[in-house]
């Protein structure tokens, strides 16, 4: 995710980099065929610029609002994350106890299942990270899942699910163990349940790209309207055409890859949802609810991105 408040001017102008610098050259091409060799067919007043730039601000618009629907729902998504990992390893962390008169071994037992489950819910947030982005989520999870879940779990095709279930398997025993009521396992499934459902949502997003005509005809009509804008501008504005141009021609090129940049928040660019920050988070704060010290370092913006 783009950090910068203000962006410097040159960093806006790269933005839209190449295809800025092709209008620019056009621009000049045409203002130098009418001017130099007075082709003053190149020109063209009666382009009805404003018809069509009015109605191309209506496509993009609301293509960029479909778009950043998917942006916000995903961010929307991951906040809910948050939440329920902290509601997870709270309710594990204050449910779960050795019955009466419990001998020291099993409130061993007992705090090291909590760890235990405290340890796949950092584990999951991080897995789903990954897969979510297209990368490997093993390498993620090595430092929370003891070495032989980790093995269980190569090749797996959705590796968060498993550790999931994994979950709903350990609380389960605890419950038959008589360390959770009823009452209270139900509390903690339906806070696993939640989470799945989250997850659900993440991964519609993920696997339901945005339709090729929101994407393909958006962009095919904001190049028609580059081409033609110095055609209707040149015998009006003569050799400021290229400024005049090129500016409006800018805004539609932003507007169009503003679009573009937003309608995939997974797809590990630059302008995805910041997952790697948000998992930072989720896992320092349930290891703080452990009473741990060595936490992860907090991310921070790198070049004005955060991941």
């Amino acid at each position: 995710m783009i950090a910068l408040k203000r962006p410097p001017v040159v960093w806006t102008i790269r933005y839209v980099g190449m295809p800025l610098l092709v209008l620019a050259i056009w621009d000049l091409l045409v203002v130098v065929a009418y001017e130099v060799p007075h082709w003053t067919w190149v020109g063209s007043p009666n382009v009805p610029l404003a018809l069509y730039g009015a109605a191309i601000s209506i496509i993009i618009g609301f293509r960029n609002n479909f778009a950043y629907g998917r942006w916000w729902e995903a961010r929307t998504l991951w906040g809910a994350i948050v939440n329920r990992s902290r509601t997870v390893a709270r309710q594990v962390l204050t449910t779960m106890s050795a019955p009466p008169g419990a001998s020291g071994e099993e409130k061993a037992e007992v705090a090291a299942m909590q760890r235990r489950l405290v340890y796949y819910q950092i584990a999951f947030v991080h897995a789903l990270r990954q897969q979510l982005r297209g990368l490997d989520p093993i390498a993620e999870i090595r430092n929370v899942v003891p070495a032989e879940e980790c093995e269980r779990l190569v090749g797996d095709k959705n590796v968060s699910l498993a550790l999931q279930r994994k979950m709903g398997a350990m609380s389960r025993e605890a419950r038959q163990r008589g360390w959770l009521s009823d009452w209270e396992w139900q509390v903690i499934d339906d806070s696993l349940n939640a989470l799945m459902d989250s997850q659900g949502g993440a991964e519609r997003i993920k696997n339901t790209p945005m339709p090729m005509q929101y994407d393909f005809f958006p962009r095919l009509f904001v190049e028609i309207y580059c081409i033609v804008l110095p055609i209707g501008m040149v015998e009006n504005l003569h050799w400021f055409t290229p400024l005049g141009s090129t500016m409006v021609g800018f805004m539609f090129l932003a507007l169009d890859k503003i679009g573009r940049d937003l309608q995939d928040p997974f797809d590990n660019k630059i302008y995805d949802v910041p997952l790697t920050a948000i998992t930072m988070t989720i896992e320092t704060n349930l290891r703080q609810m452990l009473r741990e010290t060595e936490l992860p370092t907090p991310q921070v913006a790198v070049d004005g991105v955060l991941w």
